[in-house]
């Protein structure tokens, strides 16, 4: 979740540090710091707070010209969010600066030690005991690289790990396991970052570093070993977006800009999805047609919005495949000894792909024997490499950490592996799933309807402001719309918020309706079911108990809930199952507005980070 920038090369080490950390900016921090190798030994320079204060105190006590330095923003595990447990974090010699994403579960036995050994450490962090750690092995003789191994080995837990020495200019070490760092190769210049928009301003050339693995970069030269000092492999790869990419467009939030972006993050995740013959194909398809054919249960893994999407999924692919589907957190997987075999196929979805606790769902899963397929946007992240087949979604960077365009590419995905499924299952003749790929194709330019009239939506926002509770309903896909849309105004606007399944409506929820209220209402197009009906009745249970109803529904059904909404919001025609891709953009838009309403920061709300790295 910290963000993390290494560099050495002829440029200011200071000027590409603090560029990189404020473009990581969006990963969500309390505090961020910097370290160089100066002719004069190590410079550092840390605050608490957003980086202007860091600004503050460059300014003020500016650092002395370097080319190699490290750079962090942290978001607090072990230790209160100040100055002084700010990285970097240097050892009682002077010598040492390290930064650090993850937590170290062995570093209270590790301090103990160090402290018994009359090492003096000044922070609460676990991220300290490294530096000390590092600066034993140097003392002791062994060179910076050499001496990293070996403190690697001795750490349990999730870690990244940057690490400079004052007596080594020109060299800059990462580590890494269960944490996500990349390499950025650049033309007399190297590059570390916990995320490619690090570095992005000066390379679009990246190496994926692997689980346990140690990392050298000089200006001319990057080595990568295991943990042992044996060469270890790399995948070299090239970023297909660019600075601008990272940058607001016009936009007075990242979260507006990712919002303007939906329509083609949905027509990029479909990009390329048909071969030569006319079939469907997946990215990085790893497991054979025979291996797909033998799969009789699916389990859905996700956290947060994620989970919203593989909700969404539940539907579209037991209905296309006839596969049941279960639908789980993450965080509580693997504590119900759930029941897996070798015909469990388990899809895992993260926008980040270094979720932790979508991670361990995985390592658990494959203990088990199960086959995993991840859903992620992030190209060389830990999930995918840990997977056994890989759907990437190609939503581009998303900056804002209230996730947006990910979520519709994630739920466009989902519908991709079903469709996929159906396909080698031989449950869906070729012409059916070409109709339903059509429709799908089709729904980028019902998006950008949405998008060109959101102007209703915005003067709701504005009208339901002084709201201190707000109700979302939804029935089948229009229930995880409701869910999602609830938790973007939780995580932006701070206030209550609930979605609950409009069924379940009279078995408890209608109690908290009240004199005032607003309640959005997720209205399905008109079916053989009659689920619009009974939502219809719905809306009528709580309009006689005073609350204010918004309903979204299809434009061509508006005539069937205009007597008993306050507002309506009008959603372009498309199939049930893809009312998602349209009816969540609304909801998105409200909270942005609403939040930004009330003056909150909308891209970083308070105490949020874009990928939670940590369990």
């Amino acid at each position: 979740m910290c963000g993390i920038v290494g560099y050495v090369g002829q440029r200011s080490a200071l000027d590409v540090v603090v560029g990189g950390l404020r473009r990581l900016e969006y990963r969500g921090y309390d505090s961020g710091g910097v370290a160089l190798v100066t002719a004069d030994g190590l410079a550092t320079a840390k605050k608490a707070g957003k980086l202007v204060n860091l600004d503050a105190e460059l300014e003020a006590r500016p650092l002395p010209h370097a080319t190699t330095g490290i750079g962090h923003t942290r978001w607090a595990t072990h230790g209160a969010p100040n100055d002084v447990n700010a990285h970097p974090h240097v050892d009682d010699t002077g010598r040492v600066a390290v930064v650090h994403n993850g937590i170290i579960e062995n570093f209270a036995e590790l301090r103990a030690e160090l402290e018994a050994d009359g090492h003096e450490l000044v922070s609460e962090t676990d991220t300290e005991v490294v530096s000390h750690l590092v600066a034993d092995r140097l003392a002791a003789g062994e060179p910076l690289p050499q001496a990293v191994h070996t403190v690697c080995r001795r750490l349990e837990g999730a870690f990244t790990l940057v690490i400079c020495d004052a007596q080594t200019p020109g060299v800059v070490v990462g580590a890494r396991r269960n944490s996500p760092l990349v390499v950025g190769r650049g033309d007399g210049e190297n590059f570390l970052g916990s995320d490619v928009a690090a570095f992005i301003e000066f390379t679009r050339d990246a190496i994926e570093l692997g689980q346990d693995q140690v990392v050298v970069i000089t200006a001319d030269d990057i080595v990568v070993t295991d943990f042992d000092g044996a060469p270890s492999p790399t995948r070299d790869y090239h970023v297909d977006w660019d600075l601008s990419a990272a940058e607001k467009g016009g936009y007075d939030w990242f979260m507006l800009k990712e919002i303007a972006e939906q329509p083609q993050a949905v027509a990029d995740t479909l990009l390329g999805r048909h071969s030569s013959d006319g079939l469907l194909q997946l990215d990085e398809m790893r497991l054979s047609d025979d291996e797909l054919r033998n799969v009789d249960k699916i389990i859905a893994i996700a956290c947060g919005t994620s989970y919203y999407a593989a909700m969404v999924a539940k539907y579209a692919i037991e209905h296309w495949t006839r596969i049941p589907v279960e639908v789980e957190l993450a965080s509580e997987f693997r504590y119900r000894d759930p029941i897996l075999d070798r015909s469990t196929l388990v899809v895992t979805i993260s926008q980040s792909g270094e979720t932790m606790d979508t991670l361990m769902a995985i390592r658990y899963a494959r203990q088990q024997r199960a086959r995993v397929l991840s859903i992620c946007n992030t190209n060389g992240s830990t999930i995918p490499r840990e997977s056994d087949a890989v759907l990437y979604t190609h939503a581009g960077p998303e900056v804002a950490v209230a996730s947006t365009k990910g979520f519709l590419a994630q739920v466009v995905a989902c519908y991709l592996l079903g469709l996929y499924l159906a396909q080698v299952k031989g449950v869906k003749y070729g012409d059916e799933i070409r109709r339903i790929v059509d429709d799908l194709e089709a729904t980028p330019a019902a998006i950008q309807r949405v998008l060109d009239d959101a102007e209703e939506v915005r003067k709701i926002a504005s009208a339901l402001a002084g709201s201190r509770s707000i109700l979302f309903l939804g029935r089948h896909v229009g229930y995880p719309v409701a869910l999602e849309g609830a938790l973007k105004l939780k995580e932006l606007a701070y206030l209550h918020a609930e979605g609950f399944a409009a069924g379940e409506l009279k078995h408890g929820p209608i109690a908290v309706i009240e004199e005032g209220v607003p309640v959005f209402v997720v209205v399905p197009p008109k079916g053989r079911d009659q689920l619009q009906e009974k939502i219809i009745s719905n809306i009528q249970e709580i309009r006689a108990r005073g609350a204010r109803t918004i309903v979204l529904v299809d434009e061509n059904e508006v005539d069937a809930v205009s007597a008993f909404a306050d507002h309506i919001i009008r959603l372009p025609r498309v199939p049930t199952l893809f009312q998602p891709l349209v009816a969540t953009v609304p909801l998105q838009i409200f909270a942005c507005e609403f939040a930004a309403q009330l003056g909150h920061d909308v891209d970083q709300p308070r105490n949020l980070a874009k990928s939670v790295t940590v369990e």
